[in-house]
């Protein structure tokens, strides 16, 4: 399950919330929260055209850029997104083992709110909204802890 980046601490106590608009904040949380993204999409085996829409609006060079440098600050809709990625991944983690886990966004999926698609597809589809919905069903298959 280990996803190495570490986010840096902000300084915040428990239910305090991030201000991603601030420029101070996403410079602090950007370097890593990008590592971890990208290594959440190699254990997901995630292709570039299921990445790029998870991580937001960039060109694939721009996004292969990123991949290699991770020299800029991300923007409030890039550290959402991350964000929910990380939540995502912690929740299967939690649910499932390892193998599963890395699987699961990429298995079609009976409950009725995948319509037997992917998990995936419907993050993609369904942009931020779509992935804060599988972030909120996986929080409520664990009872929310």
């Amino acid at each position: 399950m280990a996803v190495k980046a570490a986010l840096p601490d902000l300084g915040l106590g428990p239910n305090k919330i991030p201000d991603f608009t601030e420029k101070e904040t996403q410079e602090k949380l950007s370097r890593s929260a990008m590592q971890a993204f990208f290594q959440i999409v190699e254990k997901w085996e995630l292709t570039t055209a299921q990445a790029i829409p998870l991580f937001g609006k960039i060109s694939e060079s721009g996004f292969f850029e990123l991949k290699k440098k991770q020299d800029r600050a991300l923007s409030q809709d890039e550290l959402t997104r991350v964000s929910l990625v990380i939540g995502i991944f912690k929740a299967l983690n939690i649910l499932f083992n390892e193998k599963l886990a890395n699987q699961w966004v990429t298995r079609p999926n009976k409950n009725p709110m995948f319509k037997e698609a992917r998990p995936i597809d419907f993050m993609i589809k369904g942009g931020i909204p779509g992935m804060l919905s599988v972030r909120r069903f996986l929080d409520s298959a664990r009872g929310g802890r």
